[in-house]
């Protein structure tokens, strides 16, 4: 007896109706004009890392603005070189490449992935209907259920000199069958209104492109450009108890207060002592899902 055909089963180009391909050249048309900060936009069936493909693009001089996305990614990275995976045309995985130059210190480009959150929360509530919460540095975080779920993820890397690739991974269409842990979610089972990722991604790419045209047109000055403002008024982390586990295998405990002038989490111990977190996990201690 054979077994039915699901819709993974042929593995072709159109084996899932509910999942079709990009359409590269409409987006081209519709992101690519002269003055756009967007220069090239390439889409590629799978890759191992977007991140990865276009850092070594970037070293060989590719110019600012270029957008590379795959359909699947075999080997997507986040922080701390965690794995990140998800069923091919499932969701948006795609990279995209800056180079600030002179006009913003290097120091300040730490708000880079941070100007991103802020970007594609702005997007998808507007593009489809989705309330998208930050956690602090680099998650999107949607609600599934009443409580929170990771549905995406920022990942930054400096790609040799004067020049940032900006991976974003955003699960679209995930269903609750693939998700990879229990604390994930998708745009699907946040109820999102719209779904189709060509209209997702170009608001996505247009709301990155004004946050970013105003970042560096302010010198990189978060206050100047209302990044920090906006960042804070949509980061789930503040005013929340939560865990920060430091590089050394240090810990601190206490309630996320702040965002300070270089993108970094202000955390209060119970003693009143505040640190500036810059780099390592913070666990939500107080919140909708414990431990989300």
């Amino acid at each position: 007896m054979t077994e039915p055909k699901t819709p993974h089963s042929e593995g072709g180009r159109w084996s899932d109706l509910d999942r079709p391909p990009l359409n590269a050249p409409a987006l081209r048309r519709a992101l690519i004009r002269p003055g756009s900060l967007w220069t090239s936009l390439d889409v590629v069936p799978a890759t191992g890392s977007t991140n990865s493909d276009l850092a070594a693009r970037a070293a060989e001089g590719l110019a600012e603005g270029a957008v590379l996305v795959a359909e699947e990614q075999t080997a997507g990275r986040g922080r701390m070189d965690r794995r990140w995976s998800a069923p091919a045309r499932s969701g948006l995985f795609f990279s995209v490449l800056l180079r600030p130059g002179a006009d913003v210190p290097v120091e300040r480009w730490g708000w880079l992935p941070l100007l991103a959150g802020v970007s594609v929360a702005t997007a998808l509530a507007r593009a489809a209907g989705v309330d998208t919460s930050l956690k602090w540095p680099n998650d999107l975080l949607v609600s599934v259920d009443g409580r929170e779920r990771k549905a995406g993820g920022i990942l930054a890397e400096r790609a040799g000199d004067g020049a940032v690739v900006i991976g974003i991974g955003l699960n679209v269409t995930l269903r609750a069958s693939e998700l990879p842990v229990p604390t994930a979610g998708s745009l699907a089972l946040a109820n999102a209104v719209a779904l189709d990722r060509d209209p997702l991604l170009r608001a996505v790419l247009r709301t990155l492109e004004h946050w970013y045209g105003d970042w560096r047109a302010a010198g990189g000055d978060p206050a100047a450009s209302r990044l920090q403002e906006a960042y804070a008024a949509g980061c789930a982390t503040l005013g929340r108890s939560v865990r920060a586990e430091l590089p050394g295998g240090r810990e601190l405990v206490g309630e996320a207060v702040a965002l300070d002038g270089d993108g970094r989490l202000v955390v209060a111990a119970a003693d009143g002592a505040r640190t500036a977190v810059g780099a390592g996990d913070v666990v939500h201690l107080r919140a909708a899902e414990p431990g989300a």
